[in-house]
This record gives structure tokens, C-alpha cells and sequence, in this order.
């Protein structure tokens, strides 16, 4: 498991420091990563994410990275989302689950968005309210981190994938 950790995680992102890509514009793309990446529709963090890249002049590998290493936590945090909108707009619960969304996804994904699309609406309200404070919170803990990566001994192992 930490080789793969490694690997996927630690290595590119090395890679990166060491084409002279700042920490700051890595750890502004991991951020974004973060916050986009738990962006509460299904299938669109990926085009999200490219967009943020252009828009904002962030680095597309770690961007997209993070935003696939995420993906998890979009699914886990989609419902809770769901539930935090309606209760910022105080309104009543949708009755909404993952076996419902994903059955209905899967038989019939016009019915599903027709049906679920107002639920979506209120985890996009959520996200909205905390994906900045995300966004700024995940950059504050992650820079630092990249600052203190000892680059001079991946120069001289020649870390390259």
C-alpha cells in the first residue's frame, strides 16, 4: 500500500516540483481538486476540473490527480450535501439513497436527472457554501507540506516515472 501510495500519489507530484512547477500552483491545482472533486454531479468533475485548469492557469496532472483520488469521497459526501442544502433553504427531506440513484441511473438516466434534479439542486447550494472554505482550507494545509519535500535528493535519484 505505500508503494502504491507512492507511486500514484507522492511520485508525480515530485515530478512535477521538479520541472519547476512552484508548490504554490501545485497546491492551488490539489486544492481545486479537492473542492471540484466532490462537485455533487455525478460524471461532471472531470470536465469541472479541465475548466478550472484553463480558467485559473493550474496544472492539469495534479488537478486531475487529486480529482480522481476524491471520486470516493464525492460519492460518500453526495447525499450529506443533498441534506445540507435543504436544510440551508430549510427545505422538506427529499427521499433520496445511493441504491435508489444509482437502480435508477442505470434503468433509466433521463428519469433519474427528471427526478432527482431539484434533490441536486440543493447539494450544488451546499457545495457552493463550503467549497470555499474548502478550497482555501485544503491550499493552507498542502502548500507547507510541499514546501518542506527535500528536493535535492530526488535530483540526484532521478525519480522520473
Amino acid at each position: 500500500m505505500k508503494e502504491f501510495l507512492y507511486n500514484k500519489i507522492a511520485k508525480p507530484i515530485i515530478n512535477l516540483l521538479l520541472q519547476g512547477i512552484t508548490p504554490q500552483k501545485i497546491a492551488l491545482s490539489i486544492a481545486f481538486g479537492i473542492s471540484l472533486g466532490i462537485f455533487p454531479v455525478l460524471g461532471s468533475t472531470v470536465i469541472l476540473c479541465t475548466l478550472a485548469t484553463f480558467l485559473l492557469r493550474l496544472n492539469i496532472v495534479a488537478i486531475q490527480l487529486v480529482n480522481y483520488l476524491v471520486y470516493p469521497l464525492q460519492l460518500i459526501l453526495f447525499i450529506p450535501l443533498i441534506r445540507f442544502g435543504e436544510f440551508l433553504l430549510n427545505s422538506q427531506p427529499f427521499p433520496i439513497s445511493m441504491e435508489k440513484i444509482f437502480f435508477m441511473l442505470k434503468e433509466d438516466i433521463w428519469l433519474a436527472i427528471q427526478t432527482f434534479w431539484v434533490a441536486n439542486l440543493h447539494g450544488i447550494f451546499a457545495w457552493f457554501v463550503i467549497s470555499p472554505v474548502l478550497t482555501f482550507l485544503s491550499y493552507i494545509i498542502v502548500l507547507p507540506i510541499l514546501k518542506r519535500i527535500p528536493l535535492h535528493k530526488f535530483q540526484k535519484q532521478g525519480v522520473k516515472a
